[in-house]
């Protein structure tokens, strides 16, 4: 087996550094959208936690 010339080596880098680049770019926008929106509401959050957590101890001692 012959080895790969440079230039074309050069192209395969390049061109797999770009379709990199184009896979990461949503997800760099999601996680900078996601920090530029309001702040977390921590109470709401344990709130609904406990809730669910309710929730899943009621439907196991339901299903005895």
């Amino acid at each position: 087996m012959s080895a790969i010339k440079p230039q074309i080596l050069a192209a395969i880098s390049g061109a797999l550094a770009a379709y990199l680049a184009e896979e990461e770019a949503p997800a760099t926008m999601m996680t900078k959208a996601a920090a530029a929106g309001p702040p977390l509401n921590l109470w709401g959050l344990a709130a609904r936690s406990q809730a669910m957590q309710l929730r899943l101890l009621m439907q196991r001692r339901s299903l005895r």
